[in-house]
């Protein structure tokens, strides 16, 4: 694939634009989802349904402290992107120092408290006395790594910020492969179980962390310049507008975890919250083109806006909407057809596993396929509630971007899993996805339509 200069944001075509965006973007997501898939195969055959579980608690724990990476690396590359359209190098560099900066000190004492509180938080995520040894297991160990992890998320963002989306998806590519490869060792060939997972997931946290450093020395346009790690107020307080969007938003679906895991073991068990562990991989897993375009989208938008190229904005946002829903279209009819062969990835059926295994196994075969249709059922319309608050952080207004992104979570299925459940059990959790996705789409397709007829159709096009 060609490579691409910040410069090439704004004058390509942009349809071709956004493909050479969002193909390196999406592989990569692909083989990071896959690697979650792997590895929660890895558990339920070779562990046990109640690993799934395990994993399904610590996950968001760890992704939230990790988030802060990715919501510095969005918030700041939103600036930096238009700082690059506008031809400030200095701003953009100095903005990426800072990035360094908040990261490192946000994620480094988030992991030293998540370590001081991790009983109490494994409990409050869900975990009950079935499950809760194997959780902590598995939490401890990874925790270790997880700064790595904040800043691999944090360059990635930048990555892509300054027009290289092929060594972004390879610092996501690099350390899957190396997660995969070192769980098969440790699980199943050394028999070290939670604490096997654990270690493969901590060194594929090395792994990316360590290609994305040796892209900033070796290939970037941006540079590792200690005066610019220095924090300056004006540059924190931009940077931390926009990142509080992503952040909220990885907080609000760290509250829903808390409150899925809760009320599907208080409506259900163990076992409902191992079928949603496996909804849960099978939501990155199969949306991940359209998840591609829509980070494919936003340096394209945040770029020419900055460059006051108002057509390309909204030439990006039609024809984002337009490829994403095509291929929101073809993954819903898949997922509708076959969910059961999805679910069947995740759990074995050997007579040399024990009863009770046996037993767990046959349930979440008979409990997922139905739940999976559910979940997915609101796919064909979610690209625009997607594009519509990535758009508002693209061209840097915190607060639209702010409560659009916490529309679905936040304003809708957090309120509809506390209120369908008492009425309708375990079923109503998994209703609540498809009616929450609607609700968000038409409320972010309202806001989407005003904004683009009153700022892009009415400014002067160049």
């Amino acid at each position: 694939m060609a490579k691409i200069s910040s410069e090439a944001l704004g004058t390509r075509p942009i349809g071709k634009l956004l493909v050479q965006q969002a193909v390196p973007a999406s592989i990569g997501i692909l083989v990071m989802s896959l690697n979650m898939i792997v590895d929660t195969i890895f558990l339920g055959r070779w562990i046990g349904p109640l690993a799934i579980s395990a994993i399904t608690v610590v996950i968001p724990i760890t992704f939230f402290i990790g988030a802060i990476g990715l919501a510095v690396g969005i918030g700041g590359s939103s600036v930096l992107s238009r700082a690059l359209g506008a031809g400030n190098k200095d701003k953009a560099l100095r903005v990426f120092g800072n990035q360094i900066t908040l990261t490192f000190l946000s994620s480094g004492l988030l992991a030293i408290l998540g370590l001081l509180f991790q009983n109490y938080l494994i409990e409050f995520f869900g975990a009950d006395d079935s499950f809760k040894d194997l959780a902590l297991s598995y939490y401890r160990i990874v925790l270790y790594g997880i700064v790595m992890l904040a800043l691999a998320m944090m360059g990635n963002s930048v990555i892509r910020a300054e027009g290289q989306p092929k060594f972004a998806m390879i610092a996501m590519i690099l350390p899957a492969i190396g997660n995969i490869f070192m769980d098969y060792i440790l699980i199943n060939l050394l028999g070290y179980g939670m604490e096997g997972a654990a270690w493969a997931t901590f060194i594929s946290y090395g792994i990316c962390f360590g290609f994305i450093t040796w892209f900033f020395i070796a290939k970037s346009e941006l540079r590792l310049v200690p005066e610019y790690f220095k924090l300056k107020k004006k540059i924190v307080k931009e940077i931390s507008s926009l990142s509080f969007v992503t952040l909220a938003r990885q907080a609000t679906i760290s509250v829903l975890t808390i409150l899925l895991n809760n009320v599907l073991i208080g409506y259900g068990d163990a076992l409902d919250v191992a079928s949603y562990g496996i909804i849960s991989r099978m939501l990155m897993f199969a949306l991940f083109p359209v998840i591609g375009i829509n980070q494919g989208f936003m340096p394209i938008a945040g770029y020419n806006y900055g460059a006051k190229k108002y057509q390309r904005v909204r030439e990006a946002i039609n024809t984002s909407i337009t490829y994403g829903g095509i291929l929101a279209i073809c993954i819903f009819t898949i997922i509708m057809i076959f969910p059961e062969n999805f679910v069947l990835l995740f759990v074995s059926n050997k007579d040399n596993l024990d009863a009770e295994t046996l037993a767990n196994n046959a349930e979440i075969l008979k409990r997922t396929p139905s739940a999976l249709r559910y979940v997915f059922l609101a796919t064909p319309v979610i690209i625009i509630q997607l594009i519509g608050s990535a758009y508002f952080q693209s061209i840097g207004k915190a607060v639209p971007a702010l409560l659009l992104s916490l529309t679905k979570q936040g304003f809708f299925l957090i309120p509809l899993i506390l209120i369908l459940p008492p009425f309708l059990g375990v079923y109503g959790v998994w209703i609540a996805f498809p009616i929450a996705d609607v609700l968000s789409t038409i409320l972010t397709g309202y806001y989407l339509n005003k904004e683009v007829r009153k700022t892009l159709t009415n400014a002067d096009v160049t």
